[in-house]
């Protein structure tokens, strides 16, 4: 018997080639076994996926059929169900072909595994298969045979000296039929013991360590690598610690951390065990301190961008960094829709751009302030530009502007805001290039806040840009037109973004666009006010500094953007769940699961999240999701691309919060003929992803008299504010900057 459990991929070109011939038509074909296999939900096959399928008779080899099994095999379906649809078709010719070609199928039952080995032993590699009567093997040695090598069993001498890996491989064929094993390497070790030289044998001497990890020096933002070597028989598995603390996911030969802080220095080794033995390597201590940083690069005195010897007149920078904040879920005050739209927006086309982009949604004060410090950051002399982007409430009063935080209380003043001014203060002292503010929110009196703020005065630097998407003491609006979409700035501000303009000249043209939307005229108008004397676009280009890859801003950029490498989680039951990860924005992850491989007697299995922390206040109708359209975000079209097929998905907030994200990953599984279900749970570790490493919640904040956010008195640039309410176009009514309506 042929085993019908097996995926849809696992089907050879001639019986796709003949399914395609029988199905490729308009009567009983693809159409209808879309539809019957569409009867369980993770096969059903959306509108547009059926027209893909359609339009592949206009190609020239191009077959429904195929693409229809194609979309099925992404999804884990089996012969056995698609054998069931077939005979609820009535297609007696297809069933007969597929029932054929299951009998044929040679699947691998036991795989070769990789090994390391001492010189001068005896290694054997084994690969066993099922199929139809009469199966063959032939061994390779990277793309040659080995002569003679014709059994499941392969033995290797050993007495070579030792080396690179050599990658051994099985094919098992029955007539022209034939499957290969996956790759097995068999590294031969020098054994660093000379007790145990030539005669070591695995099988006596349990486990043995070859190579132990050694101790190392770091720097911040340079790369952890240790290793650890080990024989044995069975094969030895590694766990290695930190401090004496098992490392999540830590379970290879060789442990990796890139980007490291001191958070990463302690005392590592590593425990290696197979089914009968285990031994333990030596302790290693790892240190790690701060990175010094130089300048460097050929910039000359001044704020910026330097003429180079490119093109005549073209202006360079030595980097291109963004802080694009939108606050939404406000406590106390009014929600808003479009700064995740607008956000999401500028981010994609910044990015286009060459800019180092962190995003952020629904920031408390505290976060604002630690982020705006790690942005500064990012900032240094001839850093082209650093653009700012807030969308949320803000309020405007005596020629400052304020940015709410989603915390503020319902009769904020100054002192729970963040003033622009400031930040533009202290962005000036990292000799920027270019300082951009494009500032989406209101620009109202704040009746609650009488207080003048002492800013002091700014520098005279002729590189300040102040683009407000509404003028001093006006509102900004958002649109409601029955689905998430921008805000009235972003809609007009991304149609120039990438223009190859001065930006100054750039935002005139968004100011011109603005002016033609009726709904908004004699309401909203974009107002610009710069300083800048020379022709500095978004588009110039990057001339980095000598060693711009050790560079503080480029370890602070890419430390919050590490997402946790997906991994494989095995439960007692036998069944294998995939625990992915994706970023929506730097402080907001998507993770799902999947369940990749499960027992023949289990019926039914499902991986859900549980246990998430507390401080993240996770909403639990965005967890556990079968869809990422019930996630409730209007980017889950964007980032579910990356994603596999039939998986649970949850949408994690909020990352600044976290000190670490643990989870528990619940397995619920029911047995064949078995109404109840059983449950296992594995407690996950994935540290600080995104945002969280930057430990904006739990840094502590600068003090009030030293800090470049605090309010203080009127400076000579004022800045806006970007809250706007979700009406109607023929209701259009602008958002408050507090509790009371002013």
């Amino acid at each position: 018997m042929g085993d019908w459990s097996m995926p849809i991929g696992s089907l050879g070109e001639e019986v796709v080639a003949r399914l395609c011939e029988l199905l490729d038509n308009a009567g009983r074909g693809w159409r209808k076994l879309a539809e019957l296999a569409g009867a369980e939900k993770r096969f059903r096959c959306s509108a547009e996926e059926l027209e893909m399928c359609s339009l592949k008779v206009l190609e020239p080899r191009g077959s429904p059929t195929q693409c229809l099994l194609q979309l099925l095999a992404e999804r884990d379906c089996t012969l056995r169900y698609l054998l069931g649809c077939l005979e609820r078709m009535g297609h007696e010719q297809a069933c007969r072909v597929l029932s054929s070609a299951v009998q044929d199928v040679i699947r691998i039952t036991v795989q070769p595994e990789s090994q390391v080995v001492v010189e001068g032993t005896q290694v054997s590699l084994t690969c066993c298969a099922t199929g139809p009567p009469g199966l063959a093997y032939q061994w390779f040695c990277g793309r040659q045979e080995v002569p003679g090598a014709t059994s499941s069993e392969l033995v290797i001498d050993t007495a070579t000296p030792a080396g690179q890996p050599e990658w051994y491989i099985c094919r098992v064929n029955c007539g022209a039929t034939f499957t290969f094993s996956r790759w097995a390497h068999v590294q031969v070790e020098k054994s660093s013991s000379p007790s145990s030289a030539s005669g070591y044998c695995p099988s006596m001497a349990g486990l043995q360590i070859l190579r132990q990890p050694r101790p190392c020096r770091l720097a911040e933002g340079d790369t952890l690598a240790l290793e650890c070597r080990a024989i044995g028989n069975p094969p030895p598995q590694y766990q290695w610690f930190r401090n004496r603390r098992p490392v999540e996911g830590a379970q290879a030969p060789q442990f990796q951390v890139k980007l490291v802080t001191t958070a990463e220095r302690g005392s590592y080794s590593c425990h290696v065990f197979n089914l009968f033995h285990e031994v333990w390597s030596q302790e290693v201590d790892v240190e790690i301190g701060p990175r010094l940083f130089t300048s460097g690069g050929s910039w000359q005195e001044g704020d910026g961008g330097s003429l180079e010897h490119g093109s005549p007149g073209q202006l360079y920078a030595t980097d291109k960094v963004a802080l694009l904040i939108g606050n939404m879920h406000y406590l106390h005050h009014k929600q808003l829709q479009a700064p995740i739209m607008d956000v999401h927006a500028l981010s994609a086309l910044l990015c286009q751009l060459d800019f180092k982009v962190v995003s952020l949604l629904d920031l408390c004060k505290a976060e604002m302030q630690m982020a705006v410090d790690e942005f500064l950051l990012l900032l240094d002399k001839g850093v082209y530009a650093g653009l700012l982007y807030y969308a949320g409430h803000g309020y405007e009063n005596f020629g400052n502007s304020f940015m709410v935080p989603i915390d503020a209380p319902s009769a904020y003043t100054s002192e729970h805001c963040l003033c622009v001014q400031r930040v533009l203060q202290a962005m000036q002292q990292r000799r920027t290039g270019l300082n951009i503010f494009l500032l989406d929110m209101c620009r109202k009196r704040n009746l609650n806040d009488d207080i003048i703020p002492q800013v002091g005065a700014l520098e005279v630097t002729a590189n300040i840009v102040f683009g407000y998407a509404t003028c001093a003491d006006a509102e900004a609006y958002e649109l409601s037109q029955g689905e998430l979409s921008n805000g009235i700035f972003v809609t007009f501000l991304k149609r120039w973004l990438l223009e190859d303009e001065k930006i100054t000249v750039l935002l005139d043209k968004v100011a011109e666009d603005m002016g033609t939307l009726e709904i908004t005229r004699g309401r909203q108008a974009l107002e610009l006010r710069s300083n800048l004397s020379e022709r500095r676009a978004l588009t110039d280009p990057i001339h980095p500094p000598g060693q711009d890859e050790s560079s503080a801003r480029n370890l602070q950029w890419a430390k919050a953007h590490v997402l946790p490498e997906s991994r494989h989680l095995r439960f007692d039951c036998g069944v294998t769940v995939q625990l992915g990860f994706a970023a929506e924005f730097s402080n907001i992850m998507i993770i799902y699961t999947r369940v990749v491989a499960a027992p023949k007697d289990i019926s039914k299995c499902e991986a859900r999240l549980t246990d998430i922390p507390e401080e993240l206040d996770v909403d639990l109708k965005c967890t556990n999701k079968e869809s990422p359209e019930e996630l409730g975000s209007p980017l889950a079209p964007v980032w579910s691309l990356g994603c596999p097929s039939c998986c649970l998905y949850s949408r994690i907030c909020g990352l600044q919060k976290l000190r670490e994200l643990a989870f528990t990953v619940c397995l619920q599984y029911r047995y064949q003929g078995m109404d109840d279900f059983v449950e296992e749970q594995q407690r996950v570790n994935v540290g600080r992803p995104l945002i969280a490493k930057l430990n904006l919640q739990w840094a502590a904040p600068p003090s009030p008299a030293h800090s470049p956010l605090c309010p203080s008195a009127p400076g000579s640039w004022g800045v806006g504010e970007s809250s706007c309410i979700n009406t109607p176009e023929e209701n259009l009514s602008p958002e408050g900057p507090s509790s009371h309506t002013l």
